[in-house]
């Protein structure tokens, strides 16, 4: 009976549960001991091994914060792609009193605003939804890694703009709020898909460029940036994505496609758009200024 309930939790147990199947204290003690439970944390153990899934360790997070935890902030933005490394402590939410739940191990946040709306599970651990698990943690990222984290959820379509707006009204006014009213403000717009791409958005609003769609298609292409009223593209060359010959030529070949459309192309490369920013802007505004004057 321990084998099947761990073995639809990761392998994973809580005293909770081995009570309710009949051991007491001393049994739970004495299967510690020769090794057929593994103490994770206080009332969640393994059963006969001990996991090396980052998984099975994120859901004996959630099982130790109690009934009704989820996993949250840092832990929950690990989940679903945003961060790349699970970092410690271990990160879950609950609406219960935390008292009597210490660990060194896990930190545990209370919260009154945590609703089922904010709920969801993914690799069949609760987790807070990608729009809640933004929410939590842009107090922690500056401007660049927030929209980044919001456009990766949109590209991996965890994240649709109006579940954001939907937390964001929910919330109690606060200033993590108030910055992603910013994504929610353009419905209409595309993520971007790199930082580079974050980066030209900041750069178009501070020197004062038009609004232009991002990553849409162009002449049967996909364009980085693109000014339709001027028939202007803008392409973001970073190197790591243009090194080899086969994308240098697939570039070339997709600019001669717009100029026969009556598009043309402007390639800014990273090290120009980083040390030169005034520079490119006022080239960039002469050629939308001429681009605009023709018939």
């Amino acid at each position: 009976m321990i084998a099947a309930l761990a073995g639809c939790q990761q392998g994973l147990i809580t005293t909770r549960q081995l009570l309710a199947l009949g051991l007491t204290k001393g049994a739970i003690e004495y299967r510690t001991q020769i090794g057929r439970l593994h103490r994770l944390y206080r009332g969640v153990y393994a059963v006969g091994h001990v996991p090396v899934s980052p998984y099975a360790h994120a859901l004996a997070a959630v099982l130790a914060g109690g009934p009704g935890a989820v996993l949250s902030h840092a832990s929950a933005a690990t989940l679903w792609g945003i961060d790349k490394h699970w970092r410690s402590p271990l990160e879950v939410t609950t609406t219960r009193s935390c008292r009597g739940r210490r660990d060194e191990r896990l930190r545990t946040h209370r919260s009154q605003t945590l609703t089922p709306r904010d709920v969801t599970d993914h690799f069949g651990i609760p987790v807070t939804t990608p729009a809640r698990t933004v929410l939590d943690n842009a107090p922690r990222l500056d401007d660049a890694a927030l929209a980044r984290a919001v456009n990766d959820l949109r590209h991996a379509r965890y994240l649709s703009l109006d579940d954001l707006a939907e937390v964001v009204d929910r919330c109690p006014p606060c200033a993590a709020a108030k910055r992603l009213r910013a994504h929610v403000a353009r419905p209409g717009r595309a993520p971007t898909r790199s930082p580079f791409e974050d980066a030209f958005e900041r750069f178009a609003a501070r020197y004062g460029l038009p609004e232009a769609a991002i990553n849409t298609r162009v002449a049967g292409h996909e364009a980085d940036i693109f000014f339709p009223e001027h028939r202007l593209v803008v392409e973001l060359d970073g190197w790591e994505f243009h090194r080899d010959r086969d994308q240098f030529e697939s570039d070339r070949d997709r600019d001669a496609d717009r100029l026969a459309a009556g598009i043309a192309t402007v390639r800014v490369t990273r090290d120009r758009f980083d040390l030169e920013p005034a520079r490119e802007a006022a080239r960039l505004h002469a050629i939308l200024a001429r681009r605009s004057a023709r018939p």
